[in-house]
């Protein structure tokens, strides 16, 4: 049996009350409408409370027998009105707060992504999608309940617990208010003990549906691979296996909501009786009139039922608690490259590009780059070939500052990478990615990307220098056909195509390209390789290949092996040393005879 892996976040390690403080100035941005709002919370509850004074007041002048009419009336007047004065007032506070609750979700929203978007390349790679939108998801959904229950549900109830308490000191004996009180803190107490006796459950389930939301999007966007094995039964059993684990949880948390709901129902049920015989025991000892036992009566059911409401409320905050701690963690999560306090603008001169002694390693115990040096030219192609796994790739992220070298210096313009910012050092570099992966949105979307503020004749001009143009015009909606998840809808040659276009609309001062005619076949990859030359003249290049053949012309070339720099010189040079380059060089050779 598949298990899956996941690991249950206990109770203790959350961090409820600072989530909530966390949570305030989202909420605050409007005080002035949260102040409004709480002004016409604390009205509707005066109306609400004052509901069975006048019907007390009613009950009272029925009892006297009085043939007058005339008070009976004001008082049903007023008792519609206090009621109509309840709905009013409740209505205005939720449409005061409306505008507060949902910008606070925007920002939260916002801001998480944004969090997300500065995060290191490391961290991306050992995301799981599925699970991290799932838990932020529910998070943005979390924060909209809390705000819901603390305005709308824990503070009314807590505003009219203490108007029915200040009524039962001031009129009447203190045993109603002990036993009120008692009934209140007993309840409190077994709800709070059961409630965090059942999070252990709740967690699971959470962990269990984010795994099995994560192995479904994993699955579907690696749908190819999945058919290439013939994998659907494998891939439904690991979900049906997660989802199993989960059912189990869901059943257990359900009776166990069961068991703490029949407690509380007794709970109040006791209370309610107790003070029912010592209303009923006053009235009969002439010490309070039938408008006081309705009074107390009134009181007492319209306090529980919000009180029997608060339960459910509870055990929903706690859920989303646990929800929203998810979602913070995301925010506590910290880059592994930050921009220095000190870091300016990289102030572009020539585009020079020097790697000093450079040892890099994405985890200690493997490094991968070993003490490697090299300039690149003001205007020059510098190319880096070698076997697999030699860290030719790994230049070209190190360039763009997605990881901080161990050792060593990366400098562009005698400027060091780790000392200017990441947003104008990436805005001077663009790359052709070996693997390009394009947004399931239009073929203009994805080539405009790269300068959102380019015209059409500057995206056509791309399109046409990268060789793409006269196919996408073919196609049935030309730059508006949706390239569909991942670029799915079109081949590696085409894909290659639109990155290609969309690094020359960005037209950077430096140039990566990473095995950029990797997808192409042989007459595609001679037409792009002369527009890639023409692109590259007059800028700084970098060129990662396989085939030798695509970089016969640059001013340099590296041999990298094992993450060292074996050679270096122009074709003709490396050739004369009869050394790795020379072996490579002979082998390709021969592959294509």
């Amino acid at each position: 049996m598949i298990r899956t892996r996941y690991t249950d976040a206990p109770h203790k390690n959350r961090h409820d009350l600072a989530n909530l403080r966390r949570i305030v100035p989202f909420l605050w941005e409007y005080k002035g409408r949260v102040l409004i709002a709480l002004s016409f919370l604390v009205l509707a509850k005066v109306a609400t409370v004052g509901v069975p004074l006048v019907l007390k007041q009613i009950v009272d002048a029925l009892d006297s027998r009085s043939l007058q009419l005339v008070l009976p009336v004001s008082l049903l007047l007023a008792y519609g009105a206090l009621r109509l004065a309840n709905v009013l007032f409740s209505e205005l506070r939720d449409t005061i707060f409306a505008r507060v609750r949902y910008r606070a979700m925007r920002n939260l929203s916002r801001k998480v992504l944004s969090h997300l978007y500065s995060l290191s390349l490391q961290f991306h790679l050992e995301r799981r999608t599925g699970g991290i939108s799932r838990d932020l998801e529910r998070g943005t959904r979390a924060v909209s309940s809390i705000m819901n229950y603390l305005v709308f549900n824990i503070i009314p109830t807590i505003a009219e617990f203490a108007l029915v308490a200040f009524l039962l000191l001031g009129d009447y004996d203190i045993n109603f208010t002990l036993v009120t009180f008692s009934t209140v803190l007993v309840y409190i107490v077994f709800t709070l003990s059961v409630t965090n006796w059942r999070m252990h459950i709740r967690h699971r389930m959470n962990r269990l549906d984010s795994a099995a939301n994560a192995m479904a999007v994993d699955g579907l966007i690696n749908y190819e691979t999945v058919k290439y094995f013939n994998n659907d039964e494998y891939e439904l059993h690991r979900y049906d296996d997660t989802l199993n684990e989960w059912e189990d949880s869901a059943v257990k948390s359900q009776a166990s909501m069961s068991l703490l709901n029949f407690g509380q129902g007794c709970i109040i049920a006791v209370g309610v009786t107790l003070m029912m015989f010592l209303a009923t025991q006053g009235v009969v000892d002439g010490e309070m009139s039938i408008g006081d036992l309705v009074l107390v009566n009134a009181l007492m059911l319209q306090l529980f039922i919000p009180l029997n409401f608060l339960g459910i409320i509870y055990r929903s905050m706690m859920h989303s608690l646990a929800d929203i701690d998810l979602m913070f963690g995301l925010l506590d999560k910290s880059s592994d490259v930050v921009d220095r306090s000190d870091a300016v603008d990289l102030q572009l001169t020539n585009g020079v590009v020097k790697f000093e002694q450079v040892d890099f390693g994405y985890q200690s115990e493997r490094q991968i780059l070993h003490n490697v040096s090299f300039t690149i030219p003001a205007g020059k192609k510098l190319a880096v070939v070698g076997p697999s796994g030699a860290g030719k790739s790994t230049l070209s992220r190190l360039l763009f500052r997605f990881y901080d070298v161990d050792h060593g210096k990366i400098l562009i313009d005698e400027q060091s990478v780790n000392s200017v910012t990441q947003e104008s050092l990436r805005r001077a570099v663009g790359i052709v990615p070996q693997d390009t992966v394009l947004f399931n949105e239009s073929i203009y979307h994805n080539i405009i990307y790269a300068r959102p503020d380019a015209t059409q004749e500057e995206v056509y001009r791309a399109a046409r220098m990268a060789n793409i143009h006269d196919f996408i015009m073919q196609l049935p909606e030309a730059y508006d056909t949706v390239v569909g998840e991942r670029g799915l809808k079109l081949s590696g040659g085409e894909k290659q195509r639109v990155a290609i276009a969309r690094v020359i609309l960005k037209d950077p001062a430096i140039l990566i390209f990473d095995e950029a005619t990797s997808s192409l076949d042989s007459h595609s990859e001679q037409l792009i390789l002369s527009a890639l030359n023409e692109v590259a003249q007059q800028r700084t290049t970098l060129v990662i290949a396989h085939r030798l053949s695509t970089i016969a012309d640059a001013d340099i070339i590296l041999v990298l092996e094992d993450g060292r720099v074996k050679e270096q010189g122009s074709h003709q040079e490396l050739l004369t040393q009869r050394s790795l380059y020379y072996t490579l060089w002979n082998l390709q050779l021969q592959e294509k005879e």
